[in-house]
């Protein structure tokens, strides 16, 4: 029996059906990706899931006894919970009474101690020392400061929180929709390894291509109101859906071309309504209602960047530039670096080490507290918040567009506003509605349209990719590469600044900034690490990281390349280097075959089950072999 079963779902909002008669299977074991447009409904669809949202028709089936966790897209704000009190509120009674004994055991008034008594006595009943043990080991095994409160998480310790929270109850299915939202690359790295980890199914929605090659085991696509399953990696998906588009558009022009005919006939006559003819008629009527309800795919967005006049050559230049707050502490230092007109900056680093701090020093925002930013001429900068902060919730789309005024100018032509949202995708009744019911892909979305509406020959990214849908991403990545102008991208997403930028500005959370030719992955093969994959301590929102010291007096320790060099490769490590292109060599045959096998038609008319784990050993494979490629390349640089 399935873990999870959608029978034929049903959903409308006024004259939009968000689910049309949708149905869906998902088995234990299963790591299930929900992909589809943005408002296309699959959010939604998780609630059905849930039970906070009830279909108009059909029925959500769950196998008896199974327990449902959820990690939600939207993280919490000023919640005064501590994480301990977040986590032990998977069990509510329990972890109510769990929160007040551990606040009532820091008390010795005699009222404190007869409450205290009464809570261990129910805590007993409950068996909820069991759950208390439970708690504090997930904390544990998380990392995670159980007297730290929410409030004063960076987002992604905030996260880690929250999935403590959703897999404490050990579920038999967890949902997660845009789990890689608001966290650097280490901790989706975590969160990676964390969840194929987990013996449960997973439903989950993501457009981190990244991160969904890496958990997904099947594709569920909601189309125009229908699931569409692909048992499939997502590379493979992405040729089977191409494929199906196609073939679709070719049954849509040959049943068009029928109608024709049939309306034609239709209107030669008196003849065509002869008895013997009724049946030809009867199937016209039934063949128009075919052709009403079919519903069309949504358009693509279609929007280009209005660019302004060229700036200087010079866009910025930094020497031995620093910015430090009130106690001194360095954010940026020793900062000596030019952008110049036409370059595409992708600047990461783990949460809190000072990357919008260094794009506001380039910008001119901030003066450097030490040393000079030269900023160049003819600049005219747009910025895309993250935080979608500049967009006023009580307004429509066309007020937060135009203020009101029903033509804009874009790149010397006069448009009409609503004609100009429909490019992103915003019908004339939903650029109508506030922007407070607005998914965050829609305000995504708006946030691009204000963005592209004004001339420009400075675009500054922050996190552009949270819940934009794939296909809108990747029309924003062409519009980023043909723009003439210069960029500059705080992202974590791979793939994303892999498409994108030209060179890579690394943060370490020490003060200093080092650039690198290339994408994220170019990055990566030129050694590029992170000071941390997990970090120990959790960062807050308040404070930035500290200067890392070195252990020799006052010197600062190498790092990178320089700190390999000069190193003797022990008789272990030679050893290792020599085995490790055989090694490569058995790894790469291997996956050859297995890919071969996966490309054969036939193999997804096996059991669900075995491919799934084929897929999956594939999966591993490929990333068994990226580690030991890294490995090989590190152990080469040392030799």
């Amino acid at each position: 029996m399935p873990l999870l079963s959608l029978e034929n779902l049903s959903l409308s909002f006024g004259m939009h059906a968000l689910l049309d008669d949708a149905s869906l299977l998902i088995d234990r074991g299963e790591r299930v990706c929900l992909l589809g447009r943005n408002g296309e409904g699959k959010s939604t669809l998780l609630k059905m899931v849930t039970g906070e949202v009830t279909p108009d028709h059909g029925q959500v089936r769950l196998e008896d006894g199974s327990v449902v966790a959820v990690l939600p897209q939207m993280l919490p704000r000023d919640d005064q919970r501590t994480a301990y009190e977040c986590v032990s509120d998977a069990f509510p009674e329990t972890g109510e009474l769990l929160a007040e004994f551990h606040q009532l055991s820091q008390k010795a008034d005699e009222s404190s101690l007869n409450r205290l008594m009464a809570v261990q006595e129910r805590l007993e009943a409950l068996d909820g020392w069991r759950l208390d043990q439970k708690v504090n080991t997930i904390l544990a095994e998380f990392r995670i400061d159980p007297d730290q409160r929410l409030a004063t998480l960076s987002g992604g310790w905030q996260r880690r929180v929250l999935l403590a929270q959703a897999l404490v109850a050990e579920p038999d299915l967890l949902l997660l929709d845009e789990p890689t939202n608001h966290l650097d690359v280490p901790a989706i790295a975590w969160l990676e390894e964390t969840l194929r980890q987990f013996a449960g199914a997973i439903f989950f929605v993501s457009h981190d291509r990244a991160f969904v090659r890496r958990i997904a085991t099947r594709i569920v696509e909601l189309d125009r109101g229908r699931l569409v399953s692909f048992a499939a990696t997502y590379d493979r998906y992405l040729t089977l859906k191409e494929k199906a588009l196609e073939e679709e558009e070719k049954q849509n022009a040959e049943f068009d071309r029928k109608l024709k005919q049939e309306e034609s006939w239709i209107r030669q006559g008196i003849k065509a309504r002869r008895t013997r003819n009724q049946g030809r008629v009867k199937a016209l009527k039934e063949m128009r209602e075919q052709r009403r309800q079919r519903r069309e795919q949504v358009g693509k967005s279609n929007f280009q960047v209005d660019e302004a006049d060229r700036s200087g050559k010079l866009v910025v230049d930094a020497h031995d530039a620093r910015f430090a707050y009130e106690d001194g502490t360095p954010v940026v230092r020793d900062l000596n670096m030019t952008v110049m007109r036409g370059d595409k900056l992708g600047v990461i680093g783990e949460n809190g080490t000072g990357k919008t701090t260094l794009v506001r020093l380039l910008l001119g925002d901030l003066e450097p507290t030490a040393g000079q930013v030269r900023l160049g001429t003819k600049r005219s900068v747009a910025y895309f918040d993250q935080l979608r902060g500049e967009l006023d919730p009580d307004m429509n789309a066309v007020d937060n567009l135009s203020g009101g005024r029903e033509f804009i100018e874009i790149n010397g032509q006069r448009r009409h506003v609503l004609g100009y949202l429909q490019d992103f995708l915003f019908t004339p009744e939903r650029a109508r509605a506030p922007v407070s019911v607005f998914s965050g892909g829609e305000r995504a979305r708006l946030m691009l349209a204000r963005l592209f509406s004004h001339p420009v020959n400075i675009l500054v990214l922050d996190e552009p990719t949270n819940d934009l849908d794939v296909e809108t991403l990747e029309l924003l990545e062409s519009q980023l590469v043909d723009f003439q102008g210069t960029v500059i991208v705080i992202s974590h997403d791979r793939e994303f600044l892999d498409n994108v930028v030209t060179d890579t500005v690394f943060l370490d959370g020490s003060g200093r900034v080092a650039s690198h030719v290339g994408g994220y992955s170019d990055w990566r093969r030129q050694g590029g690490r992170f000071p941390t994959e997990i970090p120990d301590k959790p960062t807050t929102r308040s404070s930035e990281p500290k200067p890392e010291k070195s252990a020799s007096s006052g010197k600062e320790e190498k790092t990178g390349e320089s700190a390999n060099k000069g190193k003797k490769l022990s008789y272990k490590l030679k050893r290792e280097l020599a085995s490790l292109p055989e090694r490569i060599a058995e790894l790469e045959a291997d996956i050859e075959a297995r890919q071969k096998a996966v490309s054969d038609p036939s193999f997804y008319e096996r059991p669900q089950d075995e491919v799934s784990a084929e897929l999956t050993a594939l999966s591993e494979q490929e990333q068994a072999l990226e580690s030991l490629m890294e490995r090989w390349m590190e152990l080469e640089d040392m030799a």
